[in-house]
């Protein structure tokens, strides 16, 4: 479940990716409180999580300049 590709990143809604961000960090916790310490799972989930927020603060910081480059012109 874990495993997120940039592909279906890119097909979901701003709301989507904020529900799978959330979800995500829960299983996270319950994990580690499973585990007690880090394995794969754990491993997984965190790359998952971090590849979200790299594709939406990316996504933010590219509005952000087409939004400048309109207001210049």
């Amino acid at each position: 479940m874990a495993i997120l590709k940039s592909k279906e990143i890119a097909k979901m809604t701003a709301r989507e990716r904020d529900s799978k961000l959330k979800d995500l960090k829960m299983e996270l916790v319950r994990a580690n409180v499973a585990a007690n310490k880090t394995n794969a799972k754990t491993k997984e989930i965190k790359r998952a999580i971090s590849r979200l927020n790299t594709f939406m603060k990316s996504e933010k910081f590219n509005k952000s300049l087409k939004e400048d480059g309109l207001k210049k012109k």
